[in-house]
């Protein structure tokens, strides 16, 4: 089915916005954060408005409701990635904090909390990861590694913006703990073959971490097929609000993890000195938790579904093929990763020669054009090929051909304005 773009654009107020006097604004930065159909704004306020209470705790009926709008989004969600059920979903504030759940974990484990051997970790054991991930996808490992004597080791990039599995069996061996790899990359937007890794880490007994917060708004994703035992995912990039992201996670890892926080609703029975923990998903969601955010994310997964996910994706290739039949027909422009659609999200980072991607951003930025500059919290990344920042543009449901064609035409009048034309 194709999407009817105009109808979906009335959907999201933002879009009427002018900007840098009177410009439309042309919102190219979703990779960065979506914006928020009103049905989510609505489904957020109404909460506020005439349900607001807190969850689990009380027994009067704003509290019922609360818990109900709770819970039930947990359900939508379970359903939107193909979780077994809901036990399985644990909501957190974004998907950096969802990485870290498991980085603590393993580490509370490591240090002594009863836990199965798989996730401790000490001194000849590693963790693999890849050049391409997000800094949240970095450090917690990074971390983990300093405090358990682990050693972090990592598949480089081709220069063509693939990862390198060449060396596939040699760096996921007998030693790897876990393996933790972007699904889609924010930077170059490519699609890596998770269930390729997944497999041969399962063989030598590795756990397996995916970032998904890249595909997961862009494209139908089914967490039984991709192979992980973790995959982590935030609100904020697929239409919904800020403040909530969400791990899912096998429910028999979820059994055996030690939590990650400490305090009200993840407890089963406290004494002064010791405590029980709340079988899953509450063991690992401590304290009062994003409620109205949770039935914001409700709302976006319904308007997801009921758009059209399929029809989406379908929609954003289109404009991706265009995007990149354009820019690699611009003398000077380079753009990071792969210049042909398949394999490939809606993230495209570039660099122009002559000019520094800030100036570029603030060129597009003068047309009413939005996109980002720097280092895309991908720092290792850029370095591996070869540059210091990039400007990115990326595309979501609502936007057009013709923004297409406005960000050509920008991109060439930064051109022209520092005279590398």
């Amino acid at each position: 089915m194709t999407l009817d773009v105009a109808r979906i654009r009335k959907d999201f107020p933002i879009l009427d916005r002018r900007v840098r006097g009177g410009r439309p604004l042309i919102y190219l930065d979703s990779a960065n954060t979506s914006q928020k159909p009103r049905q989510v704004i609505d489904a957020i306020s109404g909460f506020y408005e005439r349900h607001n209470a807190n969850i689990h705790r009380a027994t009067h009926e704003l509290s019922e409701e609360a818990t109900a709008a709770y819970e039930g989004a947990r359900i939508k969600v379970a359903g939107f990635v193909g979780a077994r059920d809901e036990s399985e979903i644990i909501f957190t504030k974004n998907i950096s904090e969802a990485i870290n759940l498991v980085a603590y974990s393993m580490s509370n484990a490591s240090a002594g909390a009863p836990a199965p051997d798989r996730f401790r970790l000490g001194p000849g054991d590693e963790i693999v990861v890849t050049e391409m991930e997000h800094h949240s996808d970095l450090v917690p490992w990074q971390l983990l590694c300093q405090r358990t004597g682990a050693t972090l080791r990592w598949f480089s990039v081709t220069p063509e913006g693939r990862l390198d599995l060449s060396g596939l069996d040699g760096l996921i061996n007998e030693r790897t703990k876990l393996v933790a790899l972007v699904h889609q990359s924010n930077v170059l937007g490519t699609v890596n073959p998770v269930r390729l890794i997944a497999d041969r880490a399962h063989a030598v007994g590795a756990l397996v971490l995916a970032d998904a917060a890249q595909s997961v708004p862009h494209m139908p994703v089914d967490v039984q097929d991709l192979g992980a035992d973790f995959v982590g995912f935030t609100g904020h990039k697929m239409c919904g609000p800020t403040g909530i992201g969400v791990l899912w996670a096998r429910r028999e890892l979820l059994d055996e993890m030690p939590p990650f926080l400490g305090g009200g609703e993840m407890i089963e029975t406290v004494w002064m000195d010791h405590s029980t923990f709340a079988p899953p998903p509450h063991k690992f969601e401590a304290g009062t938790m994003p409620i109205a955010e949770a039935a914001g994310l409700a709302a976006a997964i319904d308007y997801l579904n009921e758009t059209g996910r399929e029809s989406i994706h379908a929609h954003e290739q289109a404009l991706l093929g265009d995007a990149l039949t354009q820019l690699t027909g611009i003398d000077g422009l380079r753009i990071l990763g792969p210049t042909e659609p398949e394999d490939r999200g809606t993230a495209i980072s570039f660099e122009v020669d002559g000019v520094h991607p800030h100036d570029v951003s603030q060129v597009l930025d003068e047309l009413g054009i939005a996109v980002r500059a720097g280092h895309h919290c991908a720092w290792p990344l850029h370095r591996a090929l070869g540059v210091q920042a990039s400007t990115r543009a990326s595309f979501y449901l609502y936007n057009t051909h013709e923004e297409v064609a406005a960000l050509i035409d920008g991109i060439r009048q930064a051109q022209k304005f520092f005279g590398v034309n």
